[in-house]
């Protein structure tokens, strides 16, 4: 699949404008983001998914439509696993529910770029290696019995602060109070950040490292790297809407990690029938390729969509017919997680776990890392 310059530069000014257009409609009044006003934005999205896929279809033909659509649909499905340590994230930081929409956005902004320039590492390499995909298949495999160990453990989902965020503690005074939707503000003379900024970063630097077993799994349904940007890009665009959608249904999905795990598991498969087929190793065949069947984006999809169904349908049995395998998250949906009123006054000194009322004499305090 050849993919011209203009293309490329078509599509990311595309991207642009949806997401500036969000923003303006959306964060032109910071308001809580409501059950009805989060569907329209998430059948907004997916309907610009569908519509993208359709395009490829007509364009590129239906193998790469299929490619494009299983990449998609596996993303976002990946995705909204992630949504559970999103919830952690906005309660950690105990973020205004009228500012979640900016930070989830900017988070997922941050995000889509290192992504992207991920998207472009991996790309490179399966190029110059075909032994690369015995790599991403090894992680996706191991990804997959580690997410069922974790089920069947009943381990807590947990967020540890990315480093970065810790280092911009360090470097930079933080106050501890939210002003509005500002990054920074100026006092006495010096220059501090607020919450907002570093639980954007928060957002964006965790969702990087969900990228290490998102990226690869796209990689074992194509390897055409406008496709994999694209389905990452799409999926991105529409977790923050789905966030405040479903987030207090999430306790819902209790196989949800069993399914992703089969699903990662059957493409960690395919990427090594793969890597056989195009095997280049001295020591596997005298490096020939291996003659094993491969396979193909419908039975990809099929699978992918078949997986997720039956989790979806079995978890939302299961929870009805015993309630108490609904887990704490229930309690930390999106609706819950609001902080205080914000004030544009002078940063407030208060403990890590409340806030007390701003004095005109209240001095800057650094906001030592969130209680979790």
């Amino acid at each position: 699949m050849v993919v011209p310059t203009w293309v490329w530069l078509a599509t990311l000014g595309g991207l642009l404008g949806i997401i500036l257009l969000d923003l303006l409609v959306v964060g032109r009044k910071p308001h809580v983001i409501s059950v009805r006003e989060a569907t329209r934005w998430v059948l907004l999205y997916v309907g610009l998914a569908v519509l993208f896929g359709l395009g490829v279809w007509a364009f590129a033909g239906g193998t790469y439509a299929g490619e494009f659509f299983a990449g998609y649909i596996t993303e976002y499905s990946l995705s909204v696993d992630n949504l559970f340590v999103f919830v952690l994230i906005m309660t950690a930081f105990s973020v205004p529910a009228e500012h979640q929409h900016k930070v989830l956005l900017v988070g997922i902004l941050i995000a889509l770029v290192m992504r992207g320039a991920f998207i472009a590492v991996g790309a490179a390499a399966i190029n110059a290696f075909s032994w690369v995909f015995y790599i991403f298949a090894a992680f996706l495999i191991w990804t997959a019995f580690s997410m069922v160990r974790q089920g069947l453990g009943g381990d807590d989902e947990e967020w540890t602060e990315p480093r970065i965020v810790g280092v911009v503690r360090r470097v930079l005074p933080v106050t501890r109070d939210y002003h509005g939707a500002r990054l920074s503000l100026r006092i006495d003379g010096r220059r501090w950040v607020t919450p907002m900024l570093i639980v954007m970063l928060a957002i964006g630097m965790t969702d990087l490292l969900f990228a290490l077993d998102s990226i690869p799994a796209i990689f074992g349904l194509t390897q055409e790297a406008y496709l994999v940007f694209t389905a990452n890009a799409f999926a991105l665009m529409g977790l923050r809407q789905l966030y405040f959608l479903i987030g207090g249904l999430l306790s819902k999905l209790v196989f949800l990690s069993y399914g992703l795990s089969v699903i990662l598991a059957f493409i960690g498969v395919k990427l090594v029938l793969h890597a056989l087929h195009e095997n280049e190793l001295p020591f596997l065949n005298g490096g020939e390729p291996v003659p094993v069947p491969e396979v193909g984006i419908a039975l990809s999809l099929s699978v992918i969509v078949g997986v997720l169904a039956v989790t979806t349908v079995a978890s939302l049995v299961a929870v009805r017919i015993n309630p108490a395998l609904r887990g704490s998250a229930e309690d930390a949906g999106p609706a819950d997680v609001a902080g205080p009123s914000d004030t544009s006054d002078a940063p407030q000194e208060a403990g890590a776990g409340e806030r007390q009322p701003a004095t005109a004499e209240s001095a800057p305090a650094e906001r030592g890392a969130p209680e979790r």
